[in-house]
Protein backbone atom coordinates (compact mmCIF):
# COMPACT_ATOMS: atom_id res chain seq x y z
CA UNK A 1 0.00 0.00 0.00
CA UNK A 2 1.22 3.47 -1.00
CA UNK A 3 1.62 5.94 1.99
CA UNK A 4 1.44 9.13 0.88
CA UNK A 5 3.45 12.40 1.69
CA UNK A 6 2.25 14.39 4.93
CA UNK A 7 -0.35 17.30 4.33
CA UNK A 8 0.87 20.35 3.32
CA UNK A 9 -0.91 22.65 5.68
CA UNK A 10 -1.36 20.42 8.63
CA UNK A 11 0.06 22.10 12.84
CA UNK A 12 -0.46 21.15 15.81
CA UNK A 13 -1.84 23.64 17.96
CA UNK A 14 -1.43 23.43 21.95
CA UNK A 15 -4.61 25.63 22.41
CA UNK A 16 -6.89 23.36 20.29
CA UNK A 17 -9.34 21.74 20.85
CA UNK A 18 -7.77 18.42 19.81
CA UNK A 19 -4.62 17.60 18.98
CA UNK A 20 -3.36 14.33 17.12
CA UNK A 21 0.59 13.79 17.03
CA UNK A 22 1.98 11.28 15.04
CA UNK A 23 -0.58 8.55 15.95
CA UNK A 24 -0.45 5.61 14.26
CA UNK A 25 -2.83 2.56 14.54
CA UNK A 26 -2.05 -1.06 13.83
CA UNK A 27 -4.94 -3.53 13.46
CA UNK A 28 -4.71 -7.53 12.88
CA UNK A 29 -1.22 -7.43 12.10
CA UNK A 30 -1.66 -3.83 9.60
CA UNK A 31 -1.12 -0.38 10.01
CA UNK A 32 -4.39 1.58 9.30
CA UNK A 33 -3.40 5.27 10.04
CA UNK A 34 0.13 5.78 9.09
CA UNK A 35 1.37 8.81 11.59
CA UNK A 36 -1.50 11.06 11.45
CA UNK A 37 -0.92 14.57 13.17
CA UNK A 38 -3.79 17.59 13.30
CA UNK A 39 -5.16 20.32 15.15
CA UNK A 40 -9.12 21.41 15.39
CA UNK A 41 -10.22 24.38 16.34
CA UNK A 42 -12.21 25.33 19.57
CA UNK A 43 -15.86 25.90 18.29
CA UNK A 44 -15.09 24.91 14.94
CA UNK A 45 -16.85 23.03 12.60
CA UNK A 46 -14.34 20.56 10.82
CA UNK A 47 -15.05 18.31 7.98
CA UNK A 48 -13.19 14.89 7.99
CA UNK A 49 -13.43 13.64 4.48
CA UNK A 50 -12.82 10.72 2.40
CA UNK A 51 -13.66 7.73 0.87
CA UNK A 52 -15.41 4.54 2.79
CA UNK A 53 -12.35 2.54 4.45
CA UNK A 54 -9.82 5.80 4.39
CA UNK A 55 -9.64 5.58 8.49
CA UNK A 56 -12.15 8.11 9.23
CA UNK A 57 -13.76 6.19 12.02
CA UNK A 58 -10.82 5.02 13.40
CA UNK A 59 -9.03 8.01 14.12
CA UNK A 60 -12.65 9.38 15.59
CA UNK A 61 -12.41 6.63 17.84
CA UNK A 62 -8.86 7.74 18.72
CA UNK A 63 -10.00 11.11 19.35
CA UNK A 64 -12.81 9.80 21.72
CA UNK A 65 -10.42 7.58 23.44
CA UNK A 66 -11.91 4.16 22.45
CA UNK A 67 -9.11 3.08 20.59
CA UNK A 68 -5.82 1.50 21.05
CA UNK A 69 -2.83 3.58 19.76
CA UNK A 70 0.03 2.05 18.39
CA UNK A 71 2.41 5.16 18.72
CA UNK A 72 1.43 8.73 18.96
CA UNK A 73 -0.52 10.95 21.26
CA UNK A 74 -3.88 12.20 21.42
CA UNK A 75 -5.15 15.30 23.35
CA UNK A 76 -8.66 16.28 23.98
CA UNK A 77 -9.68 19.85 26.02
CA UNK A 78 -6.38 19.37 27.48
CA UNK A 79 -6.68 16.14 28.68
CA UNK A 80 -5.35 12.66 27.45
CA UNK A 81 -8.11 11.14 24.79
CA UNK A 82 -10.27 8.81 27.10
CA UNK A 83 -9.28 10.68 30.11
CA UNK A 84 -12.38 10.21 32.91
CA UNK A 85 -12.55 14.23 33.14
CA UNK A 86 -14.02 14.28 29.30
CA UNK A 87 -16.89 11.68 30.17
CA UNK A 88 -19.35 14.75 30.44
CA UNK A 89 -17.30 16.79 28.19
CA UNK A 90 -17.57 14.64 24.62
CA UNK A 91 -20.30 13.63 22.66
CA UNK A 92 -20.10 11.02 20.17
CA UNK A 93 -22.20 9.21 17.50
CA UNK A 94 -21.24 6.75 15.58
CA UNK A 95 -22.20 4.91 12.03
CA UNK A 96 -24.72 2.62 13.89
CA UNK A 97 -27.74 4.14 15.78
CA UNK A 98 -26.57 3.32 19.71
CA UNK A 99 -29.92 3.05 21.08
CA UNK A 100 -32.40 0.90 22.52
CA UNK A 101 -35.05 -0.22 19.44
CA UNK A 102 -36.99 -1.42 21.51
CA UNK A 103 -37.92 1.77 24.12
CA UNK A 104 -40.12 4.78 22.59
CA UNK A 105 -37.67 8.08 21.26
CA UNK A 106 -39.11 9.39 25.02
CA UNK A 107 -38.21 6.73 26.85
CA UNK A 108 -34.60 6.64 25.07
CA UNK A 109 -34.12 10.38 25.69
CA UNK A 110 -35.24 9.76 29.47
CA UNK A 111 -33.08 6.92 29.69
CA UNK A 112 -29.89 8.92 28.92
CA UNK A 113 -30.64 12.02 30.44
CA UNK A 114 -30.58 10.54 33.91
CA UNK A 115 -27.41 9.20 32.86
CA UNK A 116 -26.14 12.88 31.66
CA UNK A 117 -28.04 14.48 34.76
CA UNK A 118 -30.15 16.12 31.88
CA UNK A 119 -33.32 18.05 33.11
CA UNK A 120 -36.92 17.19 31.34
CA UNK A 121 -36.32 20.76 30.00
CA UNK A 122 -33.17 19.61 27.69
CA UNK A 123 -35.03 16.56 26.26
CA UNK A 124 -36.99 18.93 25.04
CA UNK A 125 -34.81 21.05 23.39
CA UNK A 126 -32.52 18.18 21.70
CA UNK A 127 -35.76 16.96 20.37
CA UNK A 128 -36.50 19.98 18.64
CA UNK A 129 -33.42 20.24 17.47
CA UNK A 130 -32.79 16.85 15.21
CA UNK A 131 -36.38 17.46 14.13
CA UNK A 132 -38.44 14.84 15.78
CA UNK A 133 -40.76 16.42 17.53
CA UNK A 134 -44.03 14.70 17.34
CA UNK A 135 -41.86 10.89 17.27
CA UNK A 136 -41.65 11.28 21.28
CA UNK A 137 -44.02 8.16 21.32
CA UNK A 138 -42.83 6.36 18.67
CA UNK A 139 -40.72 3.02 19.25
CA UNK A 140 -36.92 3.32 17.37
CA UNK A 141 -37.19 -0.01 16.49
CA UNK A 142 -40.47 1.13 14.00
CA UNK A 143 -38.60 4.05 12.82
CA UNK A 144 -36.06 4.81 9.26
CA UNK A 145 -32.60 4.52 9.56
CA UNK A 146 -32.02 8.40 9.53
CA UNK A 147 -34.55 8.71 12.25
CA UNK A 148 -32.95 6.38 14.04
CA UNK A 149 -29.38 8.25 13.72
CA UNK A 150 -31.49 11.50 14.78
CA UNK A 151 -32.36 9.68 18.21
CA UNK A 152 -28.72 8.81 18.36
CA UNK A 153 -27.70 12.65 17.55
CA UNK A 154 -30.04 13.75 20.24
CA UNK A 155 -28.78 11.62 22.99
CA UNK A 156 -25.45 12.85 22.30
CA UNK A 157 -26.81 16.42 22.74
CA UNK A 158 -28.26 15.47 26.32
CA UNK A 159 -25.44 16.91 28.40
CA UNK A 160 -24.26 20.47 25.97
CA UNK A 161 -20.98 18.32 25.32
CA UNK A 162 -17.98 20.64 24.83
CA UNK A 163 -16.84 18.34 22.09
CA UNK A 164 -19.28 17.16 19.50
CA UNK A 165 -17.60 13.88 17.17
CA UNK A 166 -20.38 12.49 14.24
CA UNK A 167 -19.53 9.47 12.23
CA UNK A 168 -21.62 10.13 9.26
CA UNK A 169 -24.38 11.55 11.09
CA UNK A 170 -26.33 12.54 7.54
CA UNK A 171 -26.51 9.39 5.87
CA UNK A 172 -29.74 8.11 4.73
CA UNK A 173 -31.32 11.50 5.40
CA UNK A 174 -33.07 13.65 2.77
CA UNK A 175 -31.79 16.64 0.93
CA UNK A 176 -34.27 18.88 3.58
CA UNK A 177 -33.54 17.32 6.53
CA UNK A 178 -29.69 17.39 6.25
CA UNK A 179 -29.93 21.34 5.69
CA UNK A 180 -31.55 21.62 8.61
CA UNK A 181 -29.35 19.42 10.64
CA UNK A 182 -26.35 21.27 9.31
CA UNK A 183 -27.74 24.10 10.53
CA UNK A 184 -28.19 23.19 13.86
CA UNK A 185 -24.32 22.16 14.01
CA UNK A 186 -24.14 25.98 13.04
CA UNK A 187 -25.76 27.24 15.69
CA UNK A 188 -23.89 24.58 17.82
CA UNK A 189 -20.43 25.87 17.02
CA UNK A 190 -21.98 29.33 17.04
CA UNK A 191 -22.59 28.69 20.68
CA UNK A 192 -18.87 27.31 21.59
CA UNK A 193 -19.11 23.39 21.11
CA UNK A 194 -16.28 22.30 18.95
CA UNK A 195 -18.27 19.97 15.99
CA UNK A 196 -15.71 17.13 14.01
CA UNK A 197 -18.12 15.58 11.25
CA UNK A 198 -17.13 12.77 9.53
CA UNK A 199 -18.61 12.72 5.75
CA UNK A 200 -18.06 10.44 2.36
CA UNK A 201 -20.27 13.21 0.47
CA UNK A 202 -18.15 15.99 -0.40
CA UNK A 203 -21.21 18.37 -0.75
CA UNK A 204 -20.69 18.36 2.53
CA UNK A 205 -17.79 20.13 2.70
CA UNK A 206 -19.07 23.40 2.13
CA UNK A 207 -20.81 23.68 5.09
CA UNK A 208 -17.13 23.01 7.50
CA UNK A 209 -15.29 25.96 8.21
CA UNK A 210 -12.05 23.56 8.21
CA UNK A 211 -11.34 20.08 6.60
CA UNK A 212 -9.78 17.28 6.92
CA UNK A 213 -8.99 15.20 3.65
CA UNK A 214 -8.13 11.43 4.15
CA UNK A 215 -7.11 8.25 1.93
CA UNK A 216 -5.67 5.32 2.98
CA UNK A 217 -5.37 6.21 6.12
CA UNK A 218 -3.56 8.80 5.69
CA UNK A 219 -4.39 13.10 6.20
CA UNK A 220 -4.02 14.37 3.04
CA UNK A 221 -4.96 17.97 2.97
CA UNK A 222 -5.75 20.35 6.03
CA UNK A 223 -7.32 22.96 4.72
CA UNK A 224 -10.56 24.95 3.72
CA UNK A 225 -13.24 24.81 1.67
CA UNK A 226 -12.10 28.11 -0.10
CA UNK A 227 -8.39 27.31 0.44
CA UNK A 228 -8.93 23.70 -1.04
CA UNK A 229 -10.83 25.85 -4.48
CA UNK A 230 -7.81 28.30 -4.50
CA UNK A 231 -5.03 25.54 -4.02
CA UNK A 232 -6.91 23.35 -7.02
CA UNK A 233 -8.66 25.59 -9.31
CA UNK A 234 -11.59 23.33 -8.87
CA UNK A 235 -14.78 25.19 -7.74
CA UNK A 236 -16.83 21.90 -7.32
CA UNK A 237 -15.37 20.59 -3.81
CA UNK A 238 -15.56 17.12 -5.42
CA UNK A 239 -13.33 17.70 -8.10
CA UNK A 240 -11.22 19.72 -5.83
CA UNK A 241 -10.56 16.44 -3.70
CA UNK A 242 -10.00 14.48 -6.51
CA UNK A 243 -7.21 17.42 -7.75
CA UNK A 244 -5.08 17.03 -4.47
CA UNK A 245 -5.24 12.86 -4.74
CA UNK A 246 -3.58 13.24 -7.98
CA UNK A 247 -1.46 15.91 -6.63
CA UNK A 248 -0.21 14.18 -3.54
CA UNK A 249 0.16 10.94 -5.61
CA UNK A 250 2.23 12.51 -8.12
CA UNK A 251 4.68 13.63 -4.87
CA UNK A 252 4.50 10.26 -3.85
CA UNK A 253 5.78 9.14 -6.83
CA UNK A 254 8.19 12.23 -7.73
CA UNK A 255 9.92 11.67 -4.08
CA UNK A 256 10.00 7.67 -4.43
CA UNK A 257 11.55 8.24 -8.15
CA UNK A 258 14.54 10.72 -6.29
CA UNK A 259 15.34 8.18 -3.42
Amino acid sequence: MEILPPPRLCSVSAGAAITVEGLVVDRGGREILHGVSLAVEHGSVTGLLGPSGCGKTTLMRAIVGVQVLARGRVTVLGETAGARELRRQVGYVTQAPSVYLDLSVAENLRYFAAIAGAGRERIAETIATVGLGGYEERIVGSLSGGERSRVSLATALLNEPQLLVLDEPTVGLDPVLRAELWGSFRALAEAGTTLLISSHVMDEAGECDSLLLMRDGALLEHTTPEGLRQSTGERDLGKAFLAVIERRSGEAGGDGAGG
